[in-house]
């Protein structure tokens, strides 16, 4: 068919220098009068066809169209694909990363053996919200949504949206929250009620980010404060999985004991409702206040289920 012996040529032009009509003709079993129309088509396609004259003369792709290959290997190759291929489904089909997938698969010298795949997609709720909020960063358009914090209260806010940001096996929006007058992160988990306004902002000047060593200064601070669990060998996977940054040793009998530390504020909000759901598979070792709030919040619940 027509069409295929078009895209096949154009992949040919393009992991080629120069590819004569004659080789052209002979490869695809036609005459070379139709290879110069198959030509004319290409062009008018919007692919920049140059015709080179002489002995060693055919048709290529304008110099500055292709990816030099030797600047990315073989595996590098594969692994931007492979991302990119992520992060195009992700976005529904994204044009641009579509393009960039297309001109680095006509510089790949050799198919590799698939050694890494991605997988970041959500739910069709939150997918939704990720392509409204790029949208929206993308365009400098102010946004509101509701939004519940750490202490479960819930408020609107008007934001300028900086960037996306996938996190702690979670997405956030990085902002300027005309609430607070500063740049706050939103985990879009706890967003609601989206909404894009027809309002434009003027990009501020971001804060100086922080390094990662000033961040184990602070998990490392004499304020902070050291928790240790002990999980039952029956929760093992989950525990690994919710603490896998932590200090980790087994005992004998096949538990796990967990110690990290959290800054000086009360360890009583997430980290509670973390361990609560481990149910009887968890031990809280220290700090004493957290024991304290672990063994409050049972009684509570038993509360809840006994019959006056």
């Amino acid at each position: 068919m027509k069409l295929e012996r078009l895209v096949s040529m154009i992949y040919m032009l393009l992991n080629h220098e120069v590819v004569s009509a004659s080789v052209l003709a002979e490869k695809y079993n036609v005459s070379q009068r139709t290879i110069y129309r198959d030509m004319d088509v290409i062009c008018a396609a919007g692919f920049p066809v140059v015709s080179h004259q002489g002995v060693n003369g055919g048709y290529g792709i304008i110099e500055g169209y292709k990816l030099d290959r030797s600047l990315l290997g073989a595996y590098d190759v594969n692994s931007l694909i492979t991302v990119l291929q992520s992060i195009s489904t992700l976005f529904g089909e994204d044009e641009k990363a579509g393009e960039t997938i297309r001109k680095l698969q006509t510089i790949r010298t050799e198919p590799l053996a698939e050694t890494l795949t991605m997988d970041i997609g959500s739910r069709k709720e939150m997918l939704e919200m990720i392509r409204h909020i790029r949208e929206a960063a993308s365009g400098r358009m102010v946004i509101r949504f509701d939004y519940v914090n750490l202490k479960s209260e819930r408020t609107l806010r008007t934001v300028e949206p900086v960037r996306l940001m996938y996190k702690h096996e979670a997405w956030y929006l990085y902002a300027y929250c005309r609430a607070r007058a500063d740049y706050r992160e939103f985990r879009l988990s706890r967003m609601s009620s989206l909404e894009l306004s027809e309002e434009r902002f003027e990009p501020r000047e971001l804060p100086p980010q922080r390094g990662t060593s000033e961040k184990k200064r602070d998990s490392e601070s004499a304020d902070a404060t050291t928790v240790r669990l002990r999980f039952s060998a029956g929760v093992l996977a989950a525990a690994l999985d919710r603490f896998y940054y932590a200090d980790k040793r087994y005992s004998e009998d096949g538990s796990l004991l967990v110690t990290f530390s959290v800054a000086a504020i009360s360890p009583s909000s997430w980290l509670a409702e973390s361990i609560l759901s481990f149910g009887d598979g968890v031990e809280v070792l220290e700090p004493g206040e957290l024991i304290e709030d672990i063994r409050q919040r049972i009684e509570k619940m038993r509360n809840l289920y006994i019959k006056g």
